[in-house]
């Protein structure tokens, strides 16, 4: 199915702009109440003015979603080329090459900023829920959410005893997985939920090298302990301590023709090098505790963090030569890095319901980061090389913010928001040969501070036009800190340092609850642009990726949402985007593959700096995406139910390699079919099911990019393939 016809069905049952993915229905009047904390206090979905989606525990377990790049969300999409998964939101993210970059997309993880992915290495985990909010939201969640903010909220311990268990076995990728939680109260003032995961599963691609291994092997241990405490109707204090381990063994690269178009395929032929055996390592340790205080005139609330990771990854390539033939290992990397954070925010809020109701507040994070880079190079006449760099920072930032909403009349309210950030930083950076003098860079130092302050306001007009009918229109900005260039051999104190980037967004929309509660149309149209947009890109000719800023960007676009219950036990969710993504003015950028010599060359450093992008789309961005799905659940005895899923996600061809390479670099357009069927009583104290994702076995890519010679003997492109078609079965039990 193309992604635009798949669209288009989206549109056709929407028929309005969107942000909403409705709760399930009830036997009678459809619609549940979907509430959310995206504005720092519990809210009805249908009465936040942001587009947004929410997605559900269950959405999320009934296909195994264990990643932000396992659920589909128009408008969002995650990139990875070697580093770190990158979100993108209306198509502005962090790339995901220089490792010390902030994200322009952050996560919260209950309350608990991650700037960085491997803090939280299974966020899917006993949820209640996931927010995706689109746009900046600099004004309450502040920290770098220059596009926009994933808020993550974790199941939480129950008035009752409670308890489930689930197993799953994947055929395909060979490999068990089991979960399970405990929860309920343990005094009258004290109540506990513990939830555990593991995972011990196979790849999907073959390594030739490695006698036919499945790569990647992946092995995952995941605990929390979430502790209630209530001694009043007043005041409760809620602590979470959580654990991580991942080891997964291979690598996803595999090699490919630098004409043609992209061909993946699920074969690679890698051995290990000096660097070791490629994959990645990685414990991680969060603690939070959020406190509640109702005094009555003022509610008081502590959201206090502590987070740890440390990780190694390994990369090695594809030592296969498209049409035959193998090269001799030449190229590797990898990444040690430990992270630690220290955060503290503290609120005052108003009772709702009154003419004026308003939260104000404060927030403190301290950052410790260092990542390693070991680079193993064997050139052929040159000889073997291990060039090595070491960057360290440490990082402070204090925010003070407030937002207060007048209701003007009973269907009309006035939002204003705003946030003062202030950051310090100090980066370290030196080089050094571990193996061979270095040809390709000089072996440099950098150190340098930043101090910067950022101001980040909004405004909202929101109004009923009906009870069920809300319309909106808001103005918005965000920031994202500068930073430091940790990975770039060569680096000196003159290109050592990145500007922070900014961004404005004009937005309007409409939220509506029609057919008595069957039907949820929502929708928004926005403008953004980003000024000093933070950019990682990568020159094969001088084997480095560039950082710095581009000048500004620019996003445009529709995004669209539609539920409707035609009858009990049946619904229908169908959610598009449409995205127009370009450079406003990019001077000085890296060549694209589509440029003529004449215009760019990018062997001559003054070609280069006379190189303006101005028009170009963005690399990663598709123009539409979406995602159509339908539930199904009918008795078929008095103690059996059948339930049957089905969705279709899509996007529209996009670039995923950084010099937007027609050739080898361009992902066409696709789409991805899920279906899952499931067998449990009315009470669904147990079930089996059967579960696909993929089911077309549409083989994708994340991530491209070229090997040039002389790291190479053989110039060739390389991928990041993504998961093929997956089978599983599951069963579960509740007690």
């Amino acid at each position: 199915m193309n992604a635009r016809i798949l669209f288009a069905t989206t549109m056709l049952v929407s028929g309005l702009a969107a942000s909403a993915l409705a709760a399930e229905a009830t036997a009678a009047t459809g619609v549940t109440e979907v509430v959310v904390t995206a504005q720092k206090r519990a809210e009805n979905l249908q009465d936040v003015p942001i587009s947004m989606e929410v997605v559900s525990a269950k959405a999320i377990d009934a296909f195994h979603a264990d990643t932000f790049r396992a659920i589909s969300v128009p408008n969002v999409n995650v990139g990875n080329i070697g580093g770190n998964d990158v979100i993108y939101i209306r198509g502005f993210g962090s790339p995901s090459q220089n490792y010390s970059f902030d994200q322009a997309v952050s996560m919260y993880v209950d309350g608990i900023y991650a700037g960085r992915g491997r803090q939280f290495m299974a966020p899917f985990f006993d949820l209640e829920r996931v927010e995706v909010l689109r746009g900046p939201q600099g004004a309450l969640f502040g920290k770098n959410t220059a596009a926009g903010a994933v808020s993550i909220i974790s199941a939480q311990p129950t008035s009752t005893f409670e308890g489930a268990v689930t197993g799953v076995y994947n055929f395909n990728q060979d490999g068990p997985e089991l979960s399970g939680y405990v929860s309920g109260p343990i005094s009258d003032q004290v109540s506990a939920r513990l939830a555990v995961k593991l995972m011990d599963k196979d790849g999907f691609i073959e390594n030739l090298g490695q006698n036919g291994r499945d790569e990647l092997t992946t092995k995952q241990a995941l605990a929390r302990l979430t502790v209630k405490y209530a001694p009043t109707d007043t005041f409760d204090y809620v602590g979470k301590v959580e654990y991580a381990q991942l080891r997964q063994r291979g690598n996803v690269t595999v090699a490919g023709p630098l004409t043609g178009g992209q061909q993946p395929v699920k074969t690679r032929y890698t051995d290990d090098g000096p660097l070791g055996e490629a994959g990645f390592d990685t414990i991680a340790w969060n603690v939070a505790g959020t406190g509640t205080l109702d005094l009555g005139a003022v509610t008081v609330v502590s959201v206090s963090g502590f987070s740890t990771f440390k990780a190694k990854h390994t990369n090695d390539f594809d030592q296969a030569v498209p049409g035959g033939g193998l090269t001799p290992l030449t190229v590797a990397n990898n990444y040690p890095e430990t992270f630690q954070q220290w955060s503290q925010e503290l609120r005052l809020q108003s009772p709702t319901g009154e003419k004026l109701e308003w939260i104000v507040g404060a927030y403190y994070d301290n950052q410790q980061y260092m990542v390693d880079q070991y680079n193993y190079y064997f050139i052929a006449g040159l000889g073997e090389f291990i060039p090595y760099s070491h960057f360290k920072q440490q990082s402070e930032s204090w925010s003070a913010f407030a937002q207060g909403t007048y209701h003007v009349a009973d269907n009309f309210r006035i939002l204003g928001s705003l946030r003062y950030s202030h950051t310090k930083k100090r980066g370290d950076f030196s080089v050094k040969s571990l193996l061979g003098p270095f040809p390709f860079r000089p072996l440099t130092t950098a150190n340098a501070r930043i101090s910067e302050g950022n101001v980040d306001p909004s405004v909202t007009l929101q109004y009923d036009v009906a009870p069920a009918i809300m319309v909106y229109a808001t103005y918005g900005q965000g920031s994202k800190s500068g930073g430091f260039v940790s990975n770039t051999y060569g680096t000196t104190n003159a290109t050592f340092t990145f500007d922070p980037e900014k961004s404005q967004n004009y937005e309007a929309g409409i939220k509506s609850t029609l057919a008595d509660g069957r039907l949820v149309l929502n929708g928004a149209v926005y403008d953004t642009k980003f000024k000093d947009l933070q950019v990682s890109t990568y020159n094969p000719n001088i084997q480095s990726y560039i950082v710095g800023n581009a000048a500004k960007a620019s996003s445009k676009g529709v995004e669209l949402s539609a539920t409707w219950y035609p009858a009990t036990g049946f619904d229908i969710t169908a959610l598009g985007a449409y995205q127009d993504v370009k450079y406003d003015d990019y001077p000085g950028a890296q060549c694209l593959a589509t440029q003529p010599i004449t215009e760019c060359n990018p062997t001559v450093p003054a070609s280069v700096a006379a190189n303006n992008l101005k028009g170009k789309p963005l690399p990663n961005i598709s123009k539409w995406s979406g995602t159509l799905k339908a539930h199904y659940v009918t008795p078929i005895s008095e103690d059996l139910q059948l339930a049957s899923t089905v969705a279709v996600s899509g996007r529209s061809k996009f670039f995923n390699s950084d010099d937007e390479s027609p050739a080898y670099g361009k992902q066409k357009g696709y789409a991805k079919v899920d279906a899952r069927i499931e067998l449990s009583p009315p009470d669904s104290k147990w079930h089996v099911a059967l579960v696909g994702t993929n089911l077309t076995n549409k083989l994708t890519t994340s991530g491209s990019f070229r090997l040039p010679v002389p790291v190479t003997t053989v110039t060739r492109a390389l991928y990041w393939v993504e998961p093929p078609r997956n089978i599983s079965i599951e069963a579960g039990l509740k007690f």
